[in-house]
């Protein structure tokens, strides 16, 4: 893959399975299409077998969403201070009866408890989830995210929410627990001595902060990455500070590339100028949703069988959760981009920027924006149109991969496989096998073997007690 890339001048795409453990996740309603299985979101071998698919077929991980206390951000980078009701979307008509009834990503099971049973019947794929810090303590969690590191071999990737204000120095508890309580090397097995752990090697972290008190050591001993892989989706200004400084990969929704380029650019520059960071060591990965078929006619026909099953409810209620922005209020015939609220024109005239053939937007037409492909691109066509749309967003964009959800669950992936993907290794955007094969998702999502922990120029490898180091020589950076 890498002679062919120099080749042709193209960096491969870095490729995830976007998906949520609930019914229909961008595309609400469609989980009543016949041909759709995501209501088995909550049985292993839903899970376990598109693990082993999607590796199959050497995707680079599976992101698992999740919305528990999330703060919102719409698609366009516009950071609202509203939070949802415990994850539900309760902002279109001021109630949860429309996510309820449509299956709105309602109801949504916990992302972290399957990934062990995926990992067990792969080898080399990666597991990302979003596991929110607000309900979360940090010793807590760094043992659940460190046990999961070990169990899949050091296969996981951790996303989590924005509350930014506690989010710094969340990071320093966890940085701490997870690079510095313990030496590389503290575990020893010895038996000849009857030493499992060589205690000189296990220190307690002693955190005294505003939000958190963690007196440690961390109760987990290192885990084939210490720190997972580092995902962050959003970016309001205080989120692209946090994420030109801790982001490894960084997720964005747009409908279009100019709608996010700005801000793609400005965190890479900021990671440069003010952590000392190499740009290109953050990934960006975009949302899209592709139909494909082999003819254009052939993929066009799925688009117009798929909105037969699309809800409008649920599309307005994940909008509503999106952006805070209840389009009840307004008439069904109402010019959106004309009503008085600033927040309402904003929203529509940038979804309406990228969306010239609607004359009018109204409350229906945001819903079926919205009701296949959700917060990201729908691409209709032929792999070839598809692939063309995914080169835009690389070369307008300057994103490295994309994160591909679905529209009907397991066909748009099966879709993927068959006929997208071969015409992306076609033109060398795509990799034949893993850089790692049976490595860490870091090493893999970096394409360096060896690469397990994060870089050296990373915060995080601040706090990295080496084998070899005595204590004093690995402190705890302030």
């Amino acid at each position: 893959m890498a002679d062919e890339a120099s080749t042709t001048g193209k960096k491969p795409l870095i490729l995830n399975a976007f998906v949520m453990m609930c019914s229909g996740h961008q595309s609400p309603g469609l989980w009543r299409h016949p041909d759709d299985k995501s209501h088995k979101f909550d049985e292993t071998e839903h899970w376990v077998e598109l693990a082993k698919l999607l590796e199959s077929a050497k995707f680079h991980g599976i992101f698992i969403a999740d919305v528990l206390g999330r703060i919102l951000t719409t698609s366009f980078f516009l950071t609202l201070s509203m939070l949802t009701n415990l994850g539900g979307y309760d902002v279109y008509k001021k109630s949860l009866e429309p996510a309820i009834v449509s299956g709105a990503q309602w109801p949504v099971t916990e992302p972290l408890a399957v990934v062990p049973a995926m990992a067990a019947a792969t080898k080399s794929i990666g597991f990302g989830v979003t596991i929110s810090t607000t309900y979360e303590q940090p010793y807590h969690l760094a043992r659940r995210i460190s046990t999961i590191d070990h169990l899949t071999k050091g296969r996981l990737g951790w996303n989590h929410d924005e509350r930014y204000a506690q989010a710094e120095e969340y990071m320093k508890v966890m940085y701490k627990l997870f690079q510095a309580s313990w030496r590389d090397d503290a575990v020893t097995l010895d038996r000849a001595r009857g030493v499992y752990t060589d205690p000189d090697l296990v220190r307690p972290v002693h955190h005294k902060g505003k939000y958190f008190t963690v007196p440690g050591p961390h109760i987990v001993h290192p885990s084939p990455q210490r720190t997972p892989l580092l995902l962050q989706a959003g970016a309001s200004k205080s989120g692209k500070l946090f994420a030109a400084q801790h982001a490894e990969a960084i997720f964005t929704s747009a409908h279009a590339p100019e709608a996010c380029k700005k801000n793609i650019a400005e965190i890479r520059q900021t990671a440069m100028e003010a952590f000392g960071r190499d740009p290109r060591s953050i990934k960006v990965l975009a949302l899209v949703t592709p139909i494909l078929g082999r003819t254009e006619s052939e993929a066009l026909a799925k688009y117009n069988d798929y909105k037969k099953y699309a809800s409008l409810e649920g599309a307005l209620s994940l909008f509503g959760g999106w952006t805070g922005i209840d389009l009840s209020a307004y008439g069904d015939d109402e010019e959106l981009r004309e009503v008085e609220s600033n927040a309402v024109k904003s929203t529509v005239q940038a979804y309406a920027r990228f969306s010239p053939a609607n004359s009018k937007w109204t409350k229906h037409t945001v819903a079926e924006h919205v009701s296949l492909g959700g917060n990201g691109p729908l691409f209709v066509g032929t792999p070839a149109q598809v692939a063309d749309s995914l080169e835009t967003w690389v070369q307008e964009a300057d994103v490295d991969g994309f994160n591909l959800a679905y529209a009907v669950f397991p066909q748009t992936f099966q879709d993927i496989i068959e006929l997208l993907l071969p015409e992306l290794r076609k033109r060398g955007l795509f990799w034949d096998d893993y850089a790692v094969p049976g490595g860490t998702y870091r090493e893999n999502f970096y394409t360096e073997a060896g690469q397990k922990y994060p870089k050296a120029e990373h915060v995080a490898s601040k706090y990295h007690w080496k084998a070899g180091q005595t204590a004093a020589e690995s402190v705890f950076p302030e």
